[in-house]
């Protein structure tokens, strides 16, 4: 975690150590609720005993599916959706809008899937994220406030633009290696493994665009999760973020519908 998150829990040890008296000690990965500030890259949960599965590049074909799989099981996760990457984002209103009911998390993964996001401006960085807004609101009324940059680039002007724009930027801790064309889901899987389930919650990488994940990955990882009690859970919900996933939802957008 970044050093904002080391001095909260530095400071909350010092300050359990200053009071200790017949009260019981707090956990050291319970750190307390407070807001999280935008622009800062977050890499992973701030409690033990979650799991925070971030879907990259939808909504696809499979969303509709990934989304009944893990409704079946329980389990919640977040989606890093895009407007135009794989078709149009409103060619897929029902998978979303079952997505966002089932209590799922909507985020931004920017309108294109640029590139060359490091090398952007802050005009068009501005219009990567307003554009995707403009959609979130069409479909659900929301605004979002979480996002992933496509590549997981945060060079140029890409921080101090989402910090401006009020986003929490997460990367990983944990990468699947589903991206990269050889990386079967049995491998996948042994990454997770060799994680392990430890210390502070992961929060891994995967796409929803591959076959393999949803319908090898995604119930391997939640019978694991299940074995050894890791609730899987929104980036919202791990991080234990008291403003939520969400700027608003009562959002207004221009009302089109076309990308």
């Amino acid at each position: 975690m970044p050093t904002f998150s080391r001095t909260l829990l530095l400071a909350g040890l010092l300050a359990t150590a200053a009071t200790a008296t017949a009260s019981p000690v707090a956990n050291p990965f319970e750190l307390p609720k407070c807001q999280i500030p935008p622009g800062i890259i977050i890499t992973q949960c701030r409690k033990p005993g979650v799991m925070a599965l971030g879907y990259d590049d939808g909504p696809y074909t499979m969303t509709l599916e990934l989304v009944d799989m893990l409704d079946a099981a329980g389990a919640k996760a977040t989606f890093f959706w895009t407007g135009t990457l794989y078709g149009c984002i409103y060619d897929h209103v029902d998978a979303i809008k079952k997505a966002y009911a089932s209590g799922h998390q909507v985020a931004s993964h920017t309108w294109t899937h640029p590139i060359t996001l490091d090398q952007m401006s802050k005009a068009e960085l501005t219009e990567e994220m307003e554009k995707l807004e403009n959609a979130f609101a069409n479909i659900l009324g929301i605004r979002t406030n979480y996002m992933r940059p496509p590549y997981l680039m945060t060079g140029g002007e890409v921080m101090p633009t989402m910090g401006e724009l009020g986003y929490k930027v997460i990367t990983l801790d944990l990468d699947s290696g589903d991206w990269d064309g050889v990386t079967t889901a049995a491998e996948s899987a042994r990454r997770f493994e060799e994680a392990g389930t430890s210390g502070r919650g992961h929060i891994p990488l995967v796409h929803e665009t591959y076959e393999s994940t949803v319908r090898e990955l995604t119930p391997w990882i939640i019978e694991w999760a299940a074995q050894n009690n890791l609730e899987l859970v929104t980036i919202a919900d791990c991080l234990d973020d008291p403003s939520g996933p969400y700027v608003t939802v009562n959002a207004t957008g221009d009302g089109q519908m076309t990308c």
